[in-house]
């Protein structure tokens, strides 16, 4: 029984390793490298490109309950995010590199999988999942335009710059994770006095932008504004946000400083650092020139400018049933980040229940989505029930059914009581 699969991000693959483990074949799709997009840069499938964070390990966090709800349906993805893991606090930050790579090499010696490395041109015969993401080529977005009788709605995303750890001014620097009553901390913090930041903020709001003309119109996703659209919202703005002091001493005076602009690393060795939600549009020189502002990245190297892309998605209300399947073609089923879900966790679990569901259907049996008492079934509810201004949504608490601050212990222990039970309905 063969499935063809469109797309080798993280939905795909992870929908393709679902179906070949549940005795399925799989035809997976991706363009790349012989069409490139302009947020990826390697060949590698499932490639991150907008941070190496994927997001807490905490079960009392929505994120943390989702990735162990995925860790019990035996989620490939979340398999290699945890093998390859490096420090990163409370959240479960990967080397990069490490984590495409293996994903790569365990699909392409997968058997049941046949990686096609050329551009779908449209949507063939037979049980199909469309996983295409947010950099939907041009070929495909029109066949999805067609099939669902709607047009795409889009917003842009942006992606943080990344710095040469030898280059940024270390005797400026401390290292430390909020609230950390011991020394050290998996983030090197860039403290600002008042003066520095308001020479900052003002830099950062004057800033020589990229043109977006036409597509400036459309909206961001929330929780990954621009920082300087974020600025715009207020002087103090960012001191609440990514650049927020609170929980954290400079050892080099025992105070709190006035701003921080945190680094996290990128890769194991920490020899490359990523600027933690410095998402940014401005054009590159502008962004060494104000960047460099901060004291300790005085002399730093950006080894990635931070950049802009477009960000495409269904309205999923109109088009998707609760299986995941196009209302209009059944034997097309859609995954990740092009349904409607935000985030590189959600992305992946609608891609592990649509490669269940897409399997199920073609050997003609039922597929029901888990409760929505769980984060996997419940993003699935909010993707399937009606919203006349459906925008993309991350996991959160409010989400689960019946959930309220004060059951919050209760919610996640039925959460994973309730996926356990759901997955020996098909296993």
């Amino acid at each position: 029984m063969e499935i063809t699969v469109i797309g080798g991000g993280l939905a795909g693959v992870e929908a393709a390793h679902q179906i070949a483990r549940m005795g399925g074949s799989v035809v997976l799709y991706e363009m790349r490298p012989v069409v490139s997009t302009p947020a990826h840069h390697t060949d590698c499938l499932a490639e991150l490109v907008c941070s190496n964070s994927l997001k807490s390990k905490e079960l009392s966090n929505a994120h943390g309950l989702l990735k162990e709800e995925m860790r019990r349906l035996s989620s490939i993805v979340i398999e290699a995010a945890d093998g390859s893991a490096i420090p990163g606090g409370k959240a479960l930050v990967v080397d990069r590199e490490r984590f495409a790579r293996r994903l790569t090499e365990m699909t392409q010696d997968d058997p049941a999988i046949r990686l096609v490395r050329q551009e779908a041109q449209k949507i063939p015969e037979g049980t199909v999942i469309v996983a295409t993401g947010p950099l939907t080529s041009g070929p495909i977005a029109s066949e999805i335009g067609v099939l669902t009788g709607e047009e795409n709605l889009s917003f842009f995303d942006s992606i943080s710059p990344i710095i040469d750890a030898r280059s940024v001014d270390h005797d400026r620097a401390f290292y430390a994770s909020r609230y950390s009553k011991e020394g050290g901390g998996d983030y090197l913090n860039c403290p600002l006095t008042k003066d520095e930041y308001d020479n900052f903020y003002d830099a950062l709001i004057s800033a020589e932008r990229v043109d977006l003309r036409d597509f400036e119109k459309t909206s961001y996703f929330e929780g990954c504004l621009p920082v300087e659209v974020l600025a715009e919202r207020g002087r103090k703005t960012l001191t609440y946000g990514p650049m927020k002091p609170v929980g954290l001493v400079d050892p080099t005076d025992g105070r709190r400083p006035y701003a921080v602009l945190q680094l996290r690393k990128e890769n194991a060795s920490g020899s490359m650092l990523n600027m933690v939600g410095f998402q940014t549009k401005m054009k590159y020189p502008e962004q060494e020139r104000v960047f460099r502002m901060v004291p300790a990245l005085r002399n730093a190297l950006f080894l990635r400018h931070g950049s802009i892309h477009r960000n495409t998605y269904i309205n999923a209300p109109l088009i998707l049933n609760e299986k995941l399947q196009s209302k209009v073609m059944p034997r097309v089923f859609f995954a990740g980040q092009l349904t409607g879900v935000e985030g590189y966790v959600e992305s992946t679990a609608m891609g592990l229940m649509a490669g269940i569901s897409a399997l199920l259907s073609a050997a003609g049996k039922e597929f029901q989505p888990p409760p929505a008492t769980t984060c996997v079934g419940a993003l699935i509810r909010y993707l399937t029930t009606e919203n006349k201004h459906f925008q993309p949504m991350n996991v959160n608490f409010g989400l689960l059914e019946g959930y309220s601050k004060k059951n919050k212990e209760a919610a996640i222990e039925t959460a994973l009581k309730d996926i356990t039970e759901w997955k020996k309905t098909f296993h």
